[in-house]
């Protein structure tokens, strides 16, 4: 069964395909044949799109004006060259999307007029991402024709946050009109929720868990009994933590202030809090977790302080999900600050050697990845998992699949 998975950014544009059998899912992500990524920041006259696959990287250059030409260039290496893997596009069974923001869906669906229109609706809340989703789904239809194609949901981990949680203080009539703390990053928590039951050998039940999902944009949850009760992302994926660009939570009033006293625009105060904030911001200098922590050791202050901002407000949302599980049992790590940032994972975990928590600092410094690196007698299991969203939507779609033909 061959799967394409779509997961477009706002300024780019990834995909890779996956070979399952069939009727039994594997239980380890399996390799990729082929995987792209299409990069439409590199420069303002075109797009560069990276194809990796039998071995061989080849790049090309592609026309920022017509989309659906740079999705068909791409989806052309599939089936010539050095990188074809495939025959012909109709060996494609199925086609996943991440879409980040599904509303009130719970779980992947199949994509329909209706969904499409949904997607749309939704654009306000994500306006950076889904008219790349939509993008991605009309190419796709138009190349590949009536193909299934499948939403996975960013938000669908979420639904399960209780009302007290979900529910922001302001006039219920709001939140009728669907103003609520909605979360992000749901496929990569509810992957790494997964992996680390798989590691463990048992299930999630009675476990309290609290996943950090730390790279550019940045999410914590707190998961009980492997279901989501708490998310810092909320109605966007600008509230919660400090983050690359992104301010993350700040009071509210500044907007009004900056608005009102200093005469910017809604969409300029959009693009200060989404792209000019978090480590950018604070720093000067980037917003790249690496390049702070090099200008760190080069004396720079101001890069000092972002770090430190950065590990005090992380600290402290770790530290409001350990209240709300009312205990913790494993903190895990993932995406690229988690995953490969030793100094981030230590100065977060140094906070709660108070409650038992110990690295082995040792394992940690090797950046050892899906398994426990604290020590045996440590209170709280600290796990490093690299997390697969794209394999979270492979499994998806062949659940999907195998259901249908059933």
């Amino acid at each position: 069964m061959k799967i394409l998975v779509l997961n477009a950014g706002s300024s780019s544009q990834k995909s890779c395909l996956y070979d399952l059998p069939s009727p039994t899912l594997p239980s380890h992500p399996p390799k990729t044949r082929w995987s792209t990524n299409i990069d439409w920041t590199v420069s303002s006259d075109y797009g560069l799109l990276t194809v990796k696959a039998n071995g061989i990287k080849q790049e090309f250059n592609l026309d920022p004006a017509d989309r659906l030409q740079s999705m068909a260039k791409m989806l052309d290496t599939l089936t010539t060259g050095e990188t074809k893997v495939i025959d012909d596009l109709s060996n494609i069974a199925i086609v996943g999307h991440r879409i980040v923001h599904g509303g009130h869906y719970s779980q992947s669906t199949l994509i329909t007029p209706e969904i499409r229109q949904m997607i749309a609706d939704l654009i306000p809340l994500a306006p950076t991402h889904h008219p790349a989703h939509l993008e991605g789904i009309e190419a796709i239809q138009q190349i590949l024709g009536d193909i299934p194609q499948i939403a996975v949901f960013d938000t669908a981990f979420h639904t399960t946050i209780p009302p007290r949680n979900a529910i922001y203080p302001i006039p219920y009539e709001w939140t009728e009109k669907g103003i609520r703390r909605y979360g992000f990053h749901g496929t990569s928590h509810r992957y790494c929720a997964e992996k680390v039951s798989e590691l463990l050998g048992k299930p999630l039940d009675g476990i309290k868990l609290i996943n950090c999902h730390l790279g550019n944009g940045a999410s914590l949850t707190a998961i009980q009994d492997g279901i989501s009760i708490h998310t810092t992302m909320g109605f966007t994926p600008l509230e919660g933590l400090m983050m690359g660009t992104r301010s993350g939570s700040i009071d509210p009033a500044i907007i009004i202030y900056l608005m009102r006293e200093q005469q910017l625009t809604a969409d300029e105060v959009n693009n200060l809090l989404n792209k000019s904030s978090g480590f950018k911001g604070v720093s000067g200098i980037s917003a790249d977790v690496r390049s702070i922590v090099s200008a760190i050791e080069e004396g720079n202050e101001r890069a000092k302080l972002a770090f430190e901002m950065y590990i005090e407000r992380l600290r402290s949302h770790i530290g409001g999900f350990i209240a709300t599980l009312q205990g913790l049992d494993i903190l895990v790590f993932t995406a690229g600050v988690g995953e490969n940032s030793a100094l981030v994972r230590k100065k977060a975990c140094e906070a709660f050697e108070f409650l038992g928590l110990k690295l082995d600092i040792a394992k940690n410094n090797q950046n050892i990845i899906n398994e426990n690196i604290a020590i045996p007698e440590s209170t709280v299991q600290v796990f490093v998992i690299h997390t697969e969203e794209d394999w979270a939507i492979a499994k998806d779609c062949w659940q999907y699949l195998s259901s249908y033909d059933s």
